[in-house]
């Protein structure tokens, strides 16, 4: 890292602040500077690199969130019919994903997309007769769409075997399961992908990256712009900057940030911490034996980000196997956050959400006290349900990434544990945050693009919208209702991607 990235002062006025170096931030910039590079654009990183949070490669499972294997995008109703629209949404917002990183690879902007992206089946695997039904019903409805034409079912053990010889080793042969595969599933490093755009960012274009410097308040001037105070936190200088729009993509600490704000559309909202532990092993004898992500049903009263899945990781070249996520609590918003951030969040404002959010989730507390206590001989017993003869000394546990669940104000229950993605935009469009987790990451672009229509709607629809489409072939158009065009945009980040599927 060039000492000049440390020893700069940020100018006193920026176009746009970008406020958090994660995969959302990165994406964002590049897109503003691809749309028009004369923008005078910042990103404040309070950490010593990009992608050091929520982002960095351990601290999530990096499923490109495809809709492939996640069973809670696909709800059975009342009526015993599947529900699928959501999974197209988020194959569609991936595949966006996907044409963006292509257009990165085209350009040379970043280069060896093996460092990020890799092909891997994406799996479901349910146990018993009523989930095999399920599943099965399931595929019925998904196969028809051209996203998920190439889908495959069975409840055959050989074919199972072949699939999935480490989960199938030792198994009854009268045991009932069955499982779908998605050959065109991938894992993604989405700290290396971030990194690779914030050295593109740094070195080939006018964006101003500073690490190590934290944005504490956002305030709200008469002229429409937003003043921020800026602390450098190696020569622990502060100073105030101002913008005419402001990006807040601070993952966990987003929610203090945008409060700080005091907009209208911010009030209510509150923050539920969580974090994870996953059990990882690096033995190639078993690494070997299972080269997918498969995905089960979440437990009762278990959060959808707790869905107990056994994934093959390609991180700097190395593979292997994660298990997890097991739940965890801190009262921080962030991995390397403070433990007062938790009570620091709560307000006037948002305490009837925060009550009315734990009063109609007491068995997710129930749960959450469950995990944090268990021991890692208890958590081994979990991944004996996938890999019977799991032995503890292969296995080691690893800290994952901390999240902060979003709790919105809902006029019934006084406050709602939302479990997706949350876009939060001021009605003159000059102020934008991200909040929330899965699928997150995955449908960065997606979410990125949102922010613009909402608070750029006329150059997008304008001056910008030519150079939208070369990055984004498929914008504005549904995959879902487009066979052709499904096949012709993966087709081109098959190839600029270099998958193998």
């Amino acid at each position: 890292m060039p000492n000049t990235i440390l020893s700069r002062t940020p100018k006193p006025k920026y176009d746009v602040v970008l406020i958090g170096g994660g995969i959302m931030s990165a994406t964002l910039a590049t897109l503003l500077h691809e749309f028009d590079p004369n923008l005078n654009i910042a990103i404040f990183e309070r950490l010593g690199r990009f992608a050091k949070e929520s982002t960095a490669a351990w601290n999530n499972a990096g499923t490109g969130h495809s809709a492939f294997c996640e069973l809670n995008y696909t709800p059975e109703s009342a009526d015993g019919t599947v529900d699928i629209s959501k999974a197209e949404k988020i194959a569609e917002q991936f595949e966006i994903s996907k044409q963006f990183w292509s257009y990165l690879i085209d350009k040379k902007y970043i280069s060896t997309p093996s460092d990020f992206i890799n092909s891997c089946a994406h799996m479901s695997l349910v146990f018993g007769e009523k989930d095999a039904e399920y599943l099965k019903k399931r595929h019925d409805a998904m196969k028809d769409s051209p996203l998920f034409s190439a889908m495959e079912f069975s409840t055959d053990h050989n074919q199972l075997r072949e699939w999935i010889p480490l989960v199938m080793s030792k198994r009854n042969d009268t045991e009932v399961l069955a499982a779908t595969k998605m050959d065109l599933g991938t894992d993604v490093n989405f700290g290396s992908l971030t990194r690779k755009m914030g050295r593109h960012l740094l070195e080939d274009s006018n964006v101003e990256v500073f690490l190590y410097h934290e944005v504490k308040d956002i305030d709200p001037r008469n002229d429409g712009k937003w003043e921020m105070k800026v602390k450098d936190r190696i020569h622990s200088h502060k100073q105030e900057v101002v913008a005419d729009f402001v990006f807040i993509g601070a993952g966990g600490y987003a929610l203090p940030l945008l409060e700080s704000s005091d907009i209208k559309e911010s009030e209510g909202y509150g923050g539920f911490p969580v974090s994870g532990e996953w059990l990882v092993t690096h033995n190639p004898e078993l690494v070997e034996q299972h080269q997918a992500k498969v995905y089960t049903q979440a437990t009762v009263d278990a959060p959808p980000m707790s869905v107990p899945h056994l994934d093959l990781r390609i991180i700097d070249g190395k593979k292997a196997l994660l298990f997890g996520p097991f739940a965890g609590f801190s009262t921080k918003f962030l991995k390397e956050g403070n433990y007062l951030d938790l009570p620091a969040s709560v307000n006037t404002k948002n305490i009837r959400s925060l009550f009315g959010a734990w009063w109609h989730n007491i068995p997710l507390t129930k749960y959450l006290v469950q995990q944090v206590a268990m021991t890692k001989a208890q958590r081994i017993q979990h991944l004996r349900e996938f890999v019977k003869d799991a032995k503890e000394e292969d296995w080691e546990l690893k800290v994952a990434g901390q999240r902060v669940q979003v709790i919105k104000r809902d006029g019934k229950q006084g406050g709602k544990l939302e479990f997706g993605t949350e876009v939060v935009v001021n009605q003159a469009g000059t102020i934008a945050s991200l909040l929330g987790a899965s699928p997150g990451a995955s449908t960065a672009v997606f979410a990125m693009v949102n922010i613009l229509e909402k608070c750029f709607p006329e150059k997008l629809n304008g001056e910008w919208r030519e150079k939208l489409l070369e990055m984004i072939p498929s914008y504005g158009q549904k995959l879902a209702e487009n066979p052709e065009l499904t096949e012709k945009v993966r087709a081109y980040s098959k190839e600029k991607l270099e998958l193998k599927y």
